[in-house]
């Protein structure tokens, strides 16, 4: 197992290009699986799933999710002799790319259950946990779901007030408290739930735990949650009143509880990246077929150059998403061990191209896509919940920036301690010296994409190098404080999004071209090109921005907003 990471190289102005390139496949044994499982499912669903009935009713019929047990959807990761269809990441996300264009609400549960309440146990249980519950999970006879969030903490995990004490009989564990907005939560008999086991002291950073809760005496869901979108996902609270738990349910370490969870939220972002590719390619196929039999003024709207327009730019927008996501479960196919920066990366930019695209799909459908009779105003709302879902999109572009700038920082910390002893720190002086004379002389270079792509591939290069100077200049000017500055870290992580994002095109392009030669590959290397002019135009606005800008006008206007307690004047 690798303990590298891409990205985090990345903001060091490092190319960790071996980590990336060749471009992966998925495996071929995932593929003997997988292709005839898409097979199967497409047919069953021309027929069999009415997504506009589970969106009115608010409930997905037993006969799909019978269909769903019986073709081993709920047990894509599991591994063959515990029931499950034994996928690799890459295989399983493509089933969920394929569930989530056909319905939402049925990728949801899956993945509440599969990408989230069972990955904890596939990481950190025990041998006799396993036995145990993976079985009946893989065959869908129990479902799963992930218990984090609380009605006052979402991603503050730090702000989980449920509790978890020893039982009096000295046998286990007693939980109290409530969960909120929990996936599966009206429908699943076996939690994976994170408590505190430490004293609740303000200001003190709790301890958590991570239990395997089966439903049971003390253990309460509500009624499912009415949501905007997704509404057949049994989305509900619930509550422990004095639950007791076996000691033999713990997670993972006491105490250790945090890491489990990031570790489960890592490959759950992925999965949800890989259901945004889903709904976007539906919701692509949507608008060209609009586009193709709408006819104004004579023709074909498809012929008018805005909704050309409109179709390519979903295109690119869509091929440089699923390039990331599985250039990702690629890297977590390889067993590296720090996946957290992409797969970020990869739910931000998968649910903002879905919401981008199923803008854009509805407003060529134009007045028909505002009616509930067409898919398009469902889809809108299905596709509103990935933008916080897992972690809002603010949370995560804090948590790209910050998480990417830990090393660098790291490192000027090592270097200002060197230079108060600089004979102790000589060889320290002397690598950073080295690192900077490197900089200095020129950007770090790529080997290992196609020659064809040399423009592409220099606008990466460069902007790697502005990405690490930037940083650098950032911690330097705000020390500790970076914090705090929440304007730059979204500039920063914008930056990372692009590179990686772009990154990901290069490999694979390079890859169809090195199998299908230039004119094969002619349409993955268009895709590339447009991808990099618009992230070229994106990247330089956040550069110019990061050197001047108004953000403490705009962070004005808001503080005297809410010290007036409303809109600051009146029209009249």
């Amino acid at each position: 197992m690798s303990d590298q990471s891409f990205m985090k190289s990345l903001f060091h102005g490092v190319l960790a290009e071996e980590l990336i390139s060749p471009y992966p496949d998925v495996p071929p044994e995932d593929r003997e699986v997988v292709d005839p499982l898409l097979d199967r499912l497409r047919k069953f669903a021309q027929v069999s799933i009415d997504s506009a009935a589970i969106d009115r009713e608010g409930v997905i019929p037993e006969p799909v999710l019978a269909f769903a047990k019986a073709q081993g959807l709920f047990g894509l990761r599991i591994a063959r002799e515990q029931g499950g269809l034994s996928l690799s990441t890459s295989g399983s996300v493509r089933v969920m790319q394929e569930v989530a264009s056909i319905d939402p609400s049925l990728a949801f549960t899956l993945a509440g259950h599969g990408a989230l309440g069972t990955t904890g146990l596939l990481l950190f249980g025990s041998d006799m946990q396993r036995r145990k519950y993976l079985p009946r999970l893989a065959r869908g006879e129990s479902i799963a779901a992930f218990a984090l969030s609380e009605p006052s903490a979402g991603s503050d995990a730090a702000a989980i007030q449920l509790r978890a004490d020893r039982a009096v009989d000295g046998e286990g564990w007693v939980l109290s408290g409530k969960k909120a907005w929990v996936t599966n939560g009206a429908i699943a008999d076996l939690f994976t739930v994170f408590a505190r086991t430490s004293p609740a002291d303000q200001g003190t950073k709790p301890r958590l735990t991570s239990f395997v809760v089966e439903r049971s005496h003390g253990v309460r869901s509500g009624a499912r949650l009415a949501t905007h979108g997704v509404r057949g996902s049994a989305t509900a609270n619930l509550s422990f009143d004095a639950a007791k738990v076996p000691a033999g349910n713990v997670l993972g370490d006491v105490g250790r509880g945090f890491k489990v969870a990031m570790e489960v939220l890592n490959l759950g972002r992925v999965s949800l990246a890989g259901a945004c590719v889903g709904q976007s390619r539906r919701l692509l196929e949507l608008a060209i077929a609009h586009a193709q039999q709408r006819r104004a003024f004579g023709r074909a709207i498809g012929e008018f150059g805005l909704i050309k327009d409109k179709i390519s730019r979903m295109v690119v927008e869509i091929y440089a998403l699923e390039s990331a996501v599985y250039l990702t479960t690629g890297l977590v196919d390889a067993r590296l061990a720090d996946y957290s920066l992409e797969s970020a990366i990869c739910k931000v930019l998968g649910s903002e191209t879905l919401h981008r695209v199923a803008h854009e799909s509805a407003q060529i459908a134009a007045g028909p896509g505002y009616s509930g009779a067409l898919p398009w105003e469902r889809l809108m709302r299905d596709a509103r919940l990935n933008l916080f879902f897992a972690g809002t999109n603010e949370i995560l572009r804090c948590f790209i920036a910050l998480s990417g700038m830990q090393g660098p920082g790291r490192a000027l910390a090592e270097v200002s301690r060197a230079m108060r002893e600089p004979i102790k720190g000589f060889g320290l002086l002397s690598d950073f010296a080295l690192r900077r004379a490197k900089s200095a002389l020129g950007r770090e270079r790529v080997h290992r994409v196609h020659p064809i792509l040399n423009k592409e591939t220099v606008l990466f290069e460069e902007h790697v190098a502005e990405l690490a100077k930037q940083v650098d200049r950032a911690l330097r000017k705000h020390g500790s404080e970076i914090a705090e500055m929440q304007y730059t870290q979204r500039r920063v992580a914008d930056l990372a999004i692009d590179l990686y994002a772009l990154a990901a095109c290069l490999a694979r392009t390079t890859r169809a071209i090195e199998r299908k030669g230039e004119e094969g590959a002619r349409r993955e290397i268009e895709l590339t090109t447009a991808f990099g002019t618009q992230a070229q135009e994106r990247m330089a606005q956040n550069l110019r921005a990061l050197e001047r800008n108004d953000d403490e006008l705009f962070k004005g206007i808001a503080t005297r907003t809410y010290g007036d307690g409303g809109y600051p004047f009146d029209v009249l």
